[in-house]
């Protein structure tokens, strides 16, 4: 096991990462911007090391001055987090070459997943259901795209190869509006992840978003542990998530589930990765695999009792999966709300100081949080200032106790998303379970028509 641990990340999952190196008695060392120096994590951290200015980019991007951190302060191991540098396949292989151990899948594992068009083909061949598409990227001819759009048949949605999170999407309903909407995604994928590559599918019209949380070790042992739903998203960014996913069957979740630990045997897949698919009908669709840590792992621990980034930190240490997919236990129902500094309806970014701050309690609830009373919230980063996760036996008694947490809930001196989740929570569709990925964008507009 290692000594020492160097947390390239920030914020909730910084702390999240943090605890469970101290339940392993494992040293950490935590990487700061200035903005960052106040924060909860840094104080409780063994070591920390300031490695730049607020931007992003000279600081939690700066692959140089976290390498320095970790060979100044001797750490043995990285890991990434989720966000920044967690699926940079550069990074990773940096780190290794550097001398460290990179917490997460090997970097040409990274590379080819992160390549969206690769990854599917890859997924494929492993016997995974994939969305009616092209298998390659979309051809510079015209004429061809065009054809390419005809034979998939409309709608349809153009991807960037080469990245995710909702950027370099759009979606064309039409032949006509089919050339402007290549060429606009190609110049965004190529702003936001240096590759103008992007890919064509066929448009499902109300899909779920289900996904599959895997392990995997060294020694192609691979499990699962359920699967989450997603579906309540804004411009493709998760707002709840809940597990397991209501209404679908038996039989079905687990013949894909048990593809998914299949398919990472094959690939050699290592550490914990999420297979995300779209669901309409009856049938599930691949999309991608995140190799890394979600930020919504935390009800998959609530219902599985499985400590994951544990398991990550073990097998990156070359220990073996402690146990087998028969021993996974599912027990219960479980709902995270992501909370954030922002404008509950606008979605405006609420920087500032939290002048106060009271977290809620009682059975079945988590708070993962690095937030608290007099803390800042820097404008430099993603609005997220924490997780609240309810589990109960059933669904029902989850989203009552989620709902009685929100009530418990106080943050001032910001604003936050904590009244459109309480709204959520008791929205007639999000209670019969089951909704898809477009419906809370049509709430929202429809919310926005009344006003």
């Amino acid at each position: 096991m290692f000594e020492k641990i160097l947390i390239a990340n920030r914020g909730e999952v910084a702390l999240r990462i943090q605890r469970t190196c101290r339940e392993l008695g494992i040293k950490t060392v935590v990487v700061h911007s200035e903005a960052d120096r106040e924060a909860k994590y840094v104080k409780l951290a063994d070591e920390s090391v300031c490695i730049g200015p607020a931007p992003p980019s000279q600081s939690y991007l700066n692959i140089p001055a976290i390498i320095s951190a970790a060979e100044v302060t001797d750490a043995e191991a990285i890991h990434p987090g989720w966000g920044f540098l967690a699926e940079n396949a550069d990074f990773a292989e940096r780190v290794e070459q550097s001398g460290f151990v990179f917490i997460g899948p090997k970097a040409e594992t990274i590379r080819l997943l992160g390549d969206k068009v690769n990854g599917k083909n890859a997924m494929k061949k492993a016997g995974l259901p994939v969305v009616p598409g092209m298998d390659g990227v979309l051809p510079e001819e015209p004429n061809e795209i065009v054809k390419v759009a005809r034979s998939i048949g409309y709608p349809v949605i153009i991807k960037s190869a080469g990245g995710g999170g909702g950027r370099g999407m759009r979606v064309v309903h039409t032949e006509a509006a089919l050339m402007t909407a290549v060429q606009m995604t190609r110049t965004e994928a190529q702003a936001a992840f240096g590759n103008p590559a992007v890919y064509m599918e066929k448009f499902l019209e109300y899909p779920r978003h289900i996904e599959f949380q895997v392990l995997a070790d060294k020694y192609r042992h691979a499990i699962h542990l359920g699967e989450r739903d997603c579906s309540l998203q804004r411009r493709h960014q998760k707002v709840i998530e809940e597990a397991p996913a209501p209404h679908l069957h038996a039989r079905s979740r687990l013949r894909i589930a048990e593809r998914c630990a299949e398919a990472c045997r094959k690939i050699g897949y290592e550490g914990a990765g999420t297979f995300e698919f779209l669901y309409e009908d009856g049938e599930f669709y691949f999309i991608e695999i995140n190799t890394r840590l979600q930020v919504e792992h935390p009800v998959t621990e609530m219902i599985t009792s499985i400590d994951i980034v544990q398991l990550q930190i073990r097998i990156a240490a070359g220990e073996r999966l402690p146990f087998k997919q028969r021993d996974v236990q599912f027990r219960g129902h479980a709902i995270e709300c992501r909370i954030n500094a922002e404008d509950p309806y606008r979605f405006t970014p609420s920087p500032g100081r939290i002048t106060s701050y009271h977290m809620p309690g009682g059975p079945g609830i988590r708070v993962d949080s690095h937030a608290y009373n007099g803390y800042f919230v820097p404008p430099h980063y993603d609005s997220l200032i924490g997780k609240i996760i309810a589990c109960g036996d059933t669904r029902e008694q989850a989203i009552a106790r989620l709902n009685i947490a929100l009530s418990e809930t106080v943050i001032e001196g910001i604003k936050t998303n904590i009244p459109l989740h309480q709204e959520l929570l008791r929205d007639a569709a999000f209670l019969r379970g089951g909704a898809s990925i477009h419906y809370l964008e049509q709430k929202l507009a429809k919310l926005a028509r009344e006003e």
